[in-house]
């Protein structure tokens, strides 16, 4: 038997693998990476061979999730663009009235079917609330999905996903120390994410400000190197002084570089899309290898229930509600309606609250994570394999030519000479 070094060094390694693997079968053979992703993780680990344990990792696991999340979250607000009024308030009238109508649904749902107690079945709500850019985004990508879908699906993932982060741990200490009335509760929430929200934009403006100053020179990776430090020493900073308020702050600060830093951010766009896609890579086996059968076999029917109400009902109607009056074609309405998948700080979120209950010995913490592995699951699996059919059914995939030129008037004030100049540019 091996001893712990070397079991972590094949944790990483079988990790590290069995993501590249999927992503190379989704290349060949076309199916969603994100569902081959979560593939991967359940064939390694406790409901399958069991090589991967992520808790082997022990108090580092957390670190090194939150650091991977936060360069996935800091790339969707370097990406993120809500052109047009429509667009912009689209994703405001969807993060209100999800909030408004998912969370207490979702409390319920989890309460009646799933048998959670209701401070539990509080907390699952929360970790759900919100969709996953890290799904959401490859799904766009492999789909071409035509304007302005693409971009109220992302703004609302990156909008709720913080969201619903923060108000979880704040139930979670609620399940915990009891330390918090209501008024508190939202007092709190306020709080953490005007923090995070504050942190991230100064740091956004420090760093467009330097990438500014920067002489241009792709070949010194000064620019990678500088970006990456400013983001996790703000995460971590974040971390440190209020807890979860970092995935804000990644956000923002992505947004404001995306804005601000011009060509510098079309420069680090490519490399800071790699990174996320690896950390994307590693996140999903990483932590669906925690997923054990014996976890979900009890929520039964029930959980399965559970689910099919969230995708099934309370998603369609608060898409509808929230959409109503705007000037979106009933199958654009159709397909906000069915693709809404969770991803990774879903699962991050739920394996660490997870490790917390057990610590404390609050009974059901198997029956919560099981219930939002099994939300991830039907999600992503039936989702992801046919959200791009009923693009195309519905007529909202976009033709290669109308990619190109949607791609080129995304690029930045001289992103366009930028690519035309560089010999490396295709």
């Amino acid at each position: 038997m091996t001893d712990a070094p070397e079991r972590l060094q094949l944790l990483w390694g079988i990790t590290v693998f069995s993501g590249a693997l999927a992503q190379l079968t989704s290349l060949l053979t076309g199916l969603p990476s994100v569902v081959l992703l979560l593939a991967s993780g359940l064939l390694i680990g406790r409901s399958g061979l069991g090589l991967v344990d992520p808790f082997a990792l022990g108090s580092g696991l957390e670190t090194i999730v939150g650091l991977l999340v936060s360069l996935v979250l800091f790339d969707g607000g370097l990406k993120l663009s809500l052109p047009g009024s429509t667009t912009r308030l689209a994703v405001l009238r969807i993060v209100v009235v999800r909030l408004l109508v998912a969370l207490p649904a979702g409390l319920l749902a989890a309460h009646w079917l799933a048998g959670l107690s209701w401070p539990l079945a509080a907390v699952y709500s929360a970790i759900v609330l919100g969709t996953g850019p890290t799904v959401v985004t490859p799904l766009i990508q492999q789909m071409r999905l035509a304007p302005p879908l693409g971009d109220v699906l992302e703004g609302e993932g990156l909008v709720l996903e913080p969201i619903g982060a923060v108000l979880a741990l704040l139930l979670l200490e609620l399940v915990l120390t009891d330390r918090y009335d209501w008024q508190d509760l939202a007092l709190e929430l306020l709080q953490r994410l005007g923090f995070g929200v504050g942190v991230g934009a100064l740091s956004g403006l420090l760093l467009a400000v330097l990438l500014r100053r920067l002489p241009v020179d792709p070949e010194s990776g000064l620019r990678l190197q500088l970006t990456l430090g400013v983001m996790f020493l703000m995460f971590t900073g974040c971390e440190v002084v209020m807890p979860e308020s970092g995935l804000p702050a990644a956000v923002m600060a992505g947004v404001l570089v995306g804005r601000f830093a011009d060509t510098e951010a079309a420069m680090l766009d490519d490399l800071i899309r790699q990174l996320a896609q690896l950390a994307i890579s590693i996140l999903f086996p990483l932590l669906a290898a925690d997923v054990a059968w014996a976890d979900l076999s009890p929520l039964g029917w029930g959980g399965v229930g559970c689910v099919l109400i969230l995708m099934l009902l309370v998603r369609p109607v608060a898409m509808q509600i929230a959409t109503f009056g705007l000037p979106l074609s009933g199958g654009q309405k159709l397909l906000l309606s069915w693709l809404a998948p969770r991803g990774i700080v879903t699962a991050a979120v739920a394996s660490l609250f997870a490790l917390r209950l057990y610590e404390a010995g609050v009974e059901g913490a198997g029956a919560l994570q099981g219930l939002v592995f099994l939300t991830i699951l039907m999600t992503v699996g039936l989702q992801g394999f046919t959200a791009a059919p009923l693009a195309g059914l519905l007529g909202l995939r976009l033709s290669e030519e109308e990619l190109e030129e949607q791609r080129l008037q995304k690029l930045p004030s001289g992103g366009q000479n930028l690519a035309v100049a560089s010999p490396e540019a295709p």
